[in-house]
């Protein structure tokens, strides 16, 4: 059985602002994210063919992860009310069309996904994650879950298996976490390492077993390098934690 697992907020957002925000009903409600998402949805339906389609959404309430770390996505503004009008109408036409929607309190979407993926790992299913969300790329995992990643706008993605996660960051999948907690991850706002970029997050990744080697090794490193990950310990260790 092959599954489709949509993130919901992730495509929507995407939708909203990829396409123009005068679109808009004759009683004036906008409808460009609703347009946006539904061509996604029908074009991934006739793309992928798959026997099962979920899609999940973030609640508004806080998560475990905002408990861990205050500032977790402290910088992001508040949706546009244009978009969260939208919001409902999406899920609104999910259920008219019959497609399992998902969401729990305390949690992200993410973690219903990564709940999916296991689950169909474990039943020896297949799964394809579409998400612009670069936190899934640790579950990607050979022959069963894929990520279709949504680069931008409402048509515009990559396919990505093991060696296509190795090609785009450096690290396999079972690692990515290690690397983010490392290089950090602006979109959720959290800080990594100071002056670790991708290519130095990649090398310790691959030359380490596991992100408490790496950050053990600092005594081995570069002067700059190992101020940096005896400085920056803890916070990478709860990068890691809330990244997982």
């Amino acid at each position: 059985m092959k599954c489709l697992a949509l993130d919901g907020n992730s495509l929507a957002y995407r939708a909203f602002f990829a396409l123009p925000s005068d679109m808009a009903t004759s009683a004036g409600q906008v409808t460009n994210a609703i347009v946006g998402f539904t061509s996604m949805l029908t074009n991934l339906l006739k793309d992928v063919k798959p026997d099962a389609l979920v899609v999940v959404f973030d609640r508004p309430e806080k998560t475990f992860r905002h408990e861990a770390v205050p500032e977790y996505k402290a910088q992001r503004e508040a949706a546009p009310d244009t978009l969260r009008s939208q919001m409902g109408i999406i899920r609104e036409l999910l259920d008219s069309l019959g497609v399992t929607v998902l969401d729990a309190a305390g949690f992200e979407g993410d973690d219903i996904i990564a709940t999916l993926a296991d689950k169909c790992v474990k039943a020896g299913d297949d799964i394809v994650i579409v998400t612009g969300d670069r936190d899934s790329f640790q579950l990607v995992s050979d022959p069963h879950v894929r990520v279709l990643y949504n680069k931008r706008g409402v048509s515009d993605y990559a396919l990505y298996d093991e060696a296509g996660i190795v090609e785009r960051t450096g690290v396999t999948p079972s690692r990515y976490v290690d690397y983010a907690a490392l290089r950090g991850d602006p979109s959720d706002n959290l800080v990594g390492a100071n002056g670790v970029g991708e290519k130095t997050a990649a090398k310790l990744v691959n030359e380490y077993p596991n992100l408490v080697a790496i950050l053990d090794s600092a005594d081995r490193q570069t002067p700059k390098l190992r101020a940096s990950l005896e400085e920056c310990r803890e916070r990478v260790l709860r990068n890691a934690q809330v990244m997982a």
